[in-house]
């Protein structure tokens, strides 16, 4: 047994709330996750469940108004991060050189009206204190770790000039040319075809694997991280429901919600004929959450335990797994 890896990103109890039109929108409620050093984690749901906004706080890149982060803990190497205001000395030296994100757009994270190589030196130049040249220099080499062709010549180019595929790239390029030690990717295959989304997912971890960088993969998508990821979150309606390695979690599901996910999806393996079983019903309104579990109105194993107490809370379904139902959906039991 080796000896088990620090944390090194810890969130706890994070709440987080938008407030529109005299309504509060509850988008993180409560949630708590960690990463260790040098670790894959995923963390999986549907649009609107908070998995963005619960990055988002991590950097407390939450527009405010109509924003707010309500409480909780975000720490990272040590430090509580909501300790810092959003735009202090020190919030602004962790973003882009110990924590770095990938936003799922692209063409919207890059400005068009710069090229590729202003923009990634500017960043270089920002982190690591080295005059322009040099900073070029590192940007071209960073864009040919990632696999651009013709770097030297690529730094030149406008955004608008490269493919979806070869952006993605960039941005990659940028998130690791600083040595972060945690990047957060958002969504990053989104806007890809399912070609190019195996190759830059192939190319993020091959990256973050050599360079002992921690990782954090925001998706829809559970098929997309079941070979990467070494521990998986499922979050709904703004809360963690499941957690667990991803060896487990995806042969044990033991939450509805997560065994809807996977029922859902195709698999190569699987009968050709049999068909997928969609979940039934629609998310939440986040304005209108009560104390019960969110997922009560669309799960297919309802008992008087879900309809008559509060939210359960994460509790043991195995060694290193933990799930938010009173269900036990493999035995058909429920906790009392």
């Amino acid at each position: 047994m080796g000896e088990e890896k620090k944390t090194l990103l810890e969130v706890k109890d994070l709440r987080v709330s938008f407030f529109v039109d005299g309504s509060e929108i509850k988008s993180v409620g409560g949630v708590s996750y960690q990463v260790r050093e040098q670790e894959i984690i995923a963390i999986v749901g549907e649009s609107g469940c908070g998995k963005s906004v619960t990055q988002m706080s991590t950097l407390q890149l939450i527009p405010s108004p109509p924003g707010r982060i309500l409480g909780g803990e975000i720490l990272f190497e040590g430090k509580n991060l909501l300790s810092f205001k959003p735009e202090s000395r020190e919030m602004r030296r962790i973003r882009g050189k110990k924590i770095s994100m990938i936003f799922q757009e692209p063409m919207t994270s890059l400005n068009p009206v710069f090229t590729i190589g202003n923009q990634i030196s500017e960043v270089i130049r920002l982190h690591k204190g080295v005059n322009r040249r040099e900073a070029w220099e590192e940007g071209t080499k960073a864009l040919e770790a990632v696999g651009i062709p013709d770097p030297a010549a690529r730094m030149k180019n406008y955004p608008f000039e490269m493919s979806g595929g070869m952006r993605q790239r960039v941005l990659i390029a940028i998130a690791v040319a600083c040595g972060s030690r945690l990047i957060i990717a958002d969504e990053p295959t989104t806007a890809l075809d399912v070609t190019t989304q195996a190759q830059v997912m192939e190319l993020l971890v091959r990256l973050v694997r050599e360079k002992g960088t921690s990782l954090i993969v925001v998706t829809h998508n559970l098929g997309l991280v079941a070979r990467y990821a070494d521990r998986i979150y499922v979050m709904y309606a703004g809360r963690v429901v499941e957690s667990g390695c991803t060896k487990d979690l995806l042969k044990h599901p033991s939450h509805p919600y997560t065994k809807g996910l996977l029922g859902s999806v195709p698999r190569l393996d699987g009968d050709r004929n049999q068909e997928l079983i969609p979940i039934r019903g629609v998310p939440p309104k986040l304005d209108g959450l009560t104390d019960r579990c969110a997922f009560l109105p669309r799960c297919p194993y309802p008992c008087e335990a879900c309809k008559n107490r509060p939210y359960p809370g994460l509790r043991p379904a195995g060694e290193n797994h933990m799930t938010a139902c009173y269900v036990d959906i493999q035995g058909g039991d429920y906790d009392e």
